[in-house]
């Protein structure tokens, strides 16, 4: 395993008291989750990905999603009750939550986001989100996820 930095939300995990393993693994740009499975062999549907969008209003959310699911931004909007729902550009999500895309964790942010967690999601033994480091995920339970983040459940994966 390579020499793995701790990230802020390596921190958060570790301050929680939550028991999780780091699973590294060689990055690729635009390799996405299916990458990441792939490397550390696990199903790509426990490979959570975590997306950074905003509100009509710019209000910024965090959407975590299976990573062989994508997320209708429609339901999404008529779910959380507003106009609209869209990413965020890859600048504005670095600005919110000091990771770069690829990297993206929803622990350790340095300001409180909304964040919408995949009902499904919670069905899993285990599952496997970044940790604040291209090329480094972290293996917990849903369970602990939700413990932690406190995130609202929505059905918006198709």
């Amino acid at each position: 395993m390579q020499n793995i930095p701790v990230t802020p939300a390596i921190r958060q995990l570790r301050a929680s008291g939550i028991i999780f393993s780091l699973h590294s693994y060689h990055y690729e740009e635009k390799g996405g989750t299916s990458t990441a499975a792939a490397a550390i062999k696990v199903d790509e549907h426990a490979v959570i990905k975590t997306l950074i969008m905003e509100d009509d209003i710019q209000k910024p959310l965090i959407v975590l999603m299976h990573g062989d699911k994508q997320v209708s931004t429609k339901m999404l909007a008529r779910e959380i009750g507003v106009k609209k729902v869209q990413p965020c550009t890859p600048q504005k999500a670095h600005k919110l939550t000091g990771y770069r895309v690829g990297g993206i964790s929803p622990f350790g942010i340095p300001s409180p986001i909304r964040i919408y967690l995949e009902s499904s999601i919670m069905e899993l033994p285990k599952i496997y989100i970044n940790a604040g480091k291209r090329g480094v995920l972290f293996s917990i339970t849903p369970q602990e996820l939700s413990g932690i983040l406190n995130p609202v459940l929505v059905q918006v994966g198709f």
